[in-house]
């Protein structure tokens, strides 16, 4: 009785998994399919892939480069507000040990 319960869980999980696998196949085809419309209604072909991965890439570069310049100006700015404040200080200093 107990060898014909292990057969019996091992074809119901063989035909699980089976069905798993059918599954996840039909999904994967659908998804294919729901893509390659959604590209062709954009107006992009299953050919221009390559090209459409070199326009995101160069838009990644570029987006890249422009945070990088926004870092470089928030830099400058508060070099620059630090540098005028030490600069007042500086000159308050000078005038109270000058007189």
């Amino acid at each position: 009785m107990n060898m014909q319960d292990n057969e019996i869980r091992a074809i119901v999980a063989g035909t699980l998994a089976e069905q798993q696998r059918h599954q996840q196949k039909s999904i994967d085809a659908i998804v294919l399919k729901a893509v390659a419309s959604v590209l062709a209604s954009l107006g992009i072909e299953d050919d221009d892939r390559k090209e459409l991965r070199a326009d995101f890439q160069h838009l990644r570069r570029w987006r890249k480069s422009v945070e990088q310049a926004q870092s470089y100006t928030f830099k400058a700015v508060i070099t620059v507000i630090a540098a005028g404040l030490m600069g007042a200080v500086w000159l308050g200093v000078k005038v109270v040990l000058g007189k």
